[in-house]
């Protein structure tokens, strides 16, 4: 049992190691995903704006096309003018023409601030696509050091897991089970020392009979409290 306890100590080690590779690996796996998300997130702000170009002129060509409308309103209207033979015909007309002026005045307004609109979202696609270029340049030097860091990891954990399996085939398969089983229970830690009386894993005192068990090595003891399996140092 002593051997096959030392294997477990090193299956452990080996473990412990590639959880620790695996919640880096995963940090990494976040942090570029952050990046990506903080590029999508601008590149959505560009869209947004030009969708809101888009709408703006769309709204100026309407604009021009009811003031080039207009404009002929009032051409037509004035021509017809000279055609008028009664005071009354005279009246309505000029009072269409006034009409026809007066909503023009209102168009002309409306175009001019539309179009300052539409050079205002211009000028500000213009901007939010130079600082994109600027986000994607700055980010990619990151995201390549995040992706040599990952391909590292990657080695390592393959190099760990590798030994991991050299290990295991020394430990008895129904030992390696249990192992496994109380890896998932105890937040990866199956096998823990008993030290000054006490179980190093949940710190609860162990009777004094395990010793007994513990020093002669010959069967596998648990922690009565965790459950956890126990191994002796010399120095214990």
């Amino acid at each position: 049992m002593r051997k096959n306890l030392m294997l477990l100590e090193e299956l452990q080690e080996l473990d412990l190691k590639i959880d620790g590779r695996q919640g880096e690996r995963q940090a990494l796996l976040d942090q570029l995903a952050e990046l990506d998300r903080q590029v999508e997130e601008a590149r959505l702000a560009v869209d947004g704006v030009k969708s809101e170009l888009t709408v703006a002129e769309e709204e100026k060509r309407g604009l021009e096309a009811n003031l080039a409308a207009e404009d002929e309103n009032i051409v037509r209207s004035e021509a017809r003018q000279k055609e008028i033979k009664t005071q009354k015909e005279y009246q309505a007309i000029l009072k269409e023409i006034t009409a026809a002026k007066k909503q023009k005045g209102e168009l002309e307004e409306q175009l001019i601030q539309k179009t300052g609109q539409v050079e205002q979202l211009a000028a500000d696609i213009a901007a939010r696509e130079g600082d994109l270029d600027s986000l994607e340049e700055n980010l990619g030097d990151r995201k390549a050091e995040l992706a040599s860091a990952l391909e590292r990891l990657d080695q390592e954990i393959a190099s760990d897991a590798s030994a991991k399996a050299e290990t295991a085939k020394g430990i008895p398969a129904s030992l390696l089970k249990r192992y496994e089983a109380l890896r998932l229970r105890r937040q990866g830690v199956a096998l823990v020392v008993a030290r000054n009386g006490n179980c190093s894993g949940c710190n609860m005192n162990l009777p004094p009979q395990l010793y007994n068990s513990l020093y002669r090595g010959d069967d596998l003891v648990l922690c009565p409290h965790c459950q956890r399996m126990l191994v002796l140092r010399q120095d214990a």
